[in-house]
């Protein structure tokens, strides 16, 4: 049986970390804000968030990114590749040309250096043809089960999900999730997240009944406990969380500061009943990049080499 937590992560260490204008045409959660020390700024909340993640004992395999080409994004890994146990490596299509460039091959270099990697599944090719899928940002996984959560947006298209669901062996439930706007809602992993016994939810945002209720069944089959958010938890990323192990094999929930402190007492003592909570302030990271602390953690589920 797959797991549904690792040990190991991959996060990209920001170099030129900015605000990304081709990406906020369809990314509400995005704001321009912080000026000329937006990158400093970043470059410190990142390496705050890697230690709260080390001290607990989760292993980090932090890459800086490199000055060119210009990738502003980079930070967010887990929307290009993704990493699974039966040693394959997932290659994603990107909506913006910019966040393509991210690809980069010193960032592979080093995953195969640390790790065992058996096959690369490139994805990528569904660029050309304007069709994307932007990994584990479009999709929520729920490893145990082989169900995939996504809903279907500019960036997360519904013909590249089903060739990654054959190439993978996952089940599709897919719908659509808009915000409080009623515009459609970029990434599945901003307004959900599924851990090993519970998952956190925005039904809010699945406006139709019946999708609501497909989702919320599927959840339940599967034995997880659903803990539901609002649209405001959910705007301070309060849905964007990542379950993840260090190397004793504690459960810790990861999340920036921000959505801990959007979360009711009811919330975070039902969450603490299956885990402590680990959190850091990414705000900087937050407002210009529109995405925040799942966003920025690529699980690795392959093999250490020896």
């Amino acid at each position: 049986m797959q797991a549904q937590t690792t040990s190991h992560l991959l996060m990209i260490k920001p170099v030129r970390f900015s605000f990304n204008a081709e990406t906020a045409v369809n990314n509400s959660f995005q704001q321009a804000f912080g000026g000329d020390t937006v990158a400093e700024k970043a470059a410190l909340e990142f390496e705050k968030f890697v230690n709260v993640l080390t001290t607990a004992g989760i292993d980090v395999t932090v890459v800086p990114d490199t000055p060119d080409p210009h990738t502003p994004d980079s930070v967010f890994p887990n929307n290009w590749i993704s990493f699974h146990s039966d040693g394959s490596i997932i290659l994603y299509p990107m909506f913006a040309t910019n966040r393509r460039m991210e690809r980069k091959p010193h960032v592979i270099k080093a995953i195969h250096e640390k790790f065992t990697v058996k096959d690369t599944i490139d994805l990528s090719g569904y660029e050309s043809q304007d069709l994307f899928l932007e990994g584990t940002g479009s999709m929520v996984l729920d490893r145990t089960n082989a169900i995939a959560y996504a809903c279907l947006s500019p960036r997360t298209n519904k013909e590249v999900l089903n060739d990654w669901a054959e190439k993978a062996g996952y089940r599709i439930v897919s719908f659509i999730s808009v915000d409080s706007n009623g515009s459609p809602i970029y990434h599945t992993n901003v307004m959900m997240c599924v851990a090993d016994q519970y998952a956190v939810i925005c039904f809010d945002s699945i406006p139709d009944p019946n999708e609501r209720s497909l989702v919320e069944a599927s959840l339940t089959a599967s034995g997880k406990e659903i803990i539901t958010i609002s649209f405001d938890q959910m705007n301070h990323f309060a849905g964007n969380m990542l379950q993840v192990q260090n190397q004793k094999g504690q459960l810790f929930l990861v999340m920036s500061s921000q959505a801990f402190l959007s979360l009711t007492k009811d919330q975070v003592e039902r969450l603490e009943t299956y885990n402590p909570i680990l959190h850091s302030d990414i705000s900087t990271i937050e407002t210009n990049g529109g995405g925040s602390a799942r966003c920025m953690m690529a699980e690795i589920f392959l093999s250490k080499n020896r």
